[in-house]
């Protein structure tokens, strides 16, 4: 499919940017507000069916806007509920898009990024490279597309998407300028209407975007930490090297510390058999994040072929647990879904070149690794 150079996409246009598309148009703004309820309340997206539009202003979007959204390449619906979807972009690249059925609430995990460029070590989809951001129109569609395919689908029609988290493919806050809109139209009472507190950034550890993040919308806030000292992080999450810890913890008190909000940061941590699952990594987590608004979160790792890496065992995991709490850090750890399909947390990869080049590194014994 050729993307149109005169149409605009509706889905790139967060409802401030539609208000203004509207007026350019000599139309008054508030048709935006009934456009944004056609295409996310109702999930309509042809102008004929609008019909609280005037038939002029219908025969005005067909010319000069298009509702463009991904194709469905692939489906896929895990024993224990989790559904995956491949989406193929213009261009050819495809991205991939999770939701997470659980008892009280349905977790749409989304993509930001075609590939990954900041080479996390025990992630699936930095092994692909980087191949390009994503518009905004790409990110939202895929909260529109998961709410439309769950919905036609006899056994996930009674599943809701209540909370969104940006863990998909790529690293948000390296598209920070096309995220943003798309969050806004996730939180927005005419598209999607989530609470702030049920949409969440994963970030590597991007301090200067970080800050920028909390100027420009509020959100939640999930930090990819899985290593307690700078030696480690700086190996199996190399951006680290740049941002050490020390300055990514600033940047989170300053995350936490804006106005009367009450702030919190879920703090993301991999479990590596040998790697950092260790008493005194916990012991070094506990001292790190005491006194500190957050939470833990461990991910028991999913393997995929030439990780390196093993999942720790469930004991060890329990044993990290119990010196965090013990230390009055609240941690958790969260059940793997979805890996019959590679759906599970670090596995995605979807359909891109592999830029990186990095297969004979892949190859070698990683930092702590028995062999």
């Amino acid at each position: 499919m050729v993307a149109s150079a005169e149409k605009v996409n509706l889905l790139d246009l967060d409802r401030d940017a539609m208000r203004s598309w509207f007026e350019s148009m000599d139309e008054k703004p508030f048709r935006a507000d009934q456009v944004l309820k056609w295409l996310y309340h109702h999930g309509v997206k042809d102008f004929d069916q609008m019909s609280n539009l005037a038939r002029s202003l219908r025969g005005k979007l067909e010319t000069q806007a298009e509702v463009y959204l991904p194709e469905v390449e692939h489906s896929h619906l895990s024993a224990d509920g989790t559904s995956k979807w491949i989406f193929r972009l213009r261009g050819g690249n495809s991205i991939e898009a999770v939701f997470i059925p659980e008892k009280n609430r349905g977790t749409l995990c989304v993509s930001s990024q075609v590939g990954c460029a900041l080479d996390c070590s025990f992630c699936s989809t930095a092994r692909q490279g980087f191949n390009r951001n994503l518009s905004t129109g790409e990110i939202i569609g895929q909260v529109w597309l998961a709410t439309h395919l769950l919905a036609l689908n006899p056994a996930t029609q009674h599943h809701r998407i209540t909370n969104v988290v940006m863990m998909g493919m790529g690293e948000p806050l390296l598209n920070l300028k096309e995220l943003v809109p798309a969050l806004k139209l996730m939180m927005d009472d005419r598209s999607y209407g989530l609470s702030k507190r049920r949409v969440t950034v994963s970030t590597s550890g991007l301090v200067p975007a970080m800050d920028r993040l909390r100027e420009l919308v509020d959100v939640a806030l999930a930090v990819s930490l899985h290593a307690p000292n700078d030696e480690l992080r700086s190996e199996l999450v190399p951006i680290n090297e740049k941002y050490p810890i020390a300055e990514l913890m600033d940047a989170c008190r300053r995350w936490v510390g804006v106005g009367d909000r009450k702030r919190h940061v879920m703090f993301e941590y991999v479990m590596l058999d040998g790697v950092n699952d260790k008493l005194e990594h916990a012991r070094q987590l506990a001292s790190l994040l005491s006194g500190f608004p957050g939470k833990v979160n461990l991910i028991p790792f999913n393997p995929f072929p030439g990780s390196g890496y093993r999942r720790s065992n469930q004991q060890t995991i329990d044993r990290f647990i119990q010196v965090l709490q013990q230390k009055r850090i609240v941690a958790t750890c969260r059940q793997t879904r979805g890996d019959d399909i590679d759906a599970a947390c670090g596995q995605l990869a979807g359909q891109v070149n592999d830029r990186s080049k990095r297969v004979l590194k892949f190859m070698q014994p990683r930092f702590g690794e028995r062999t």
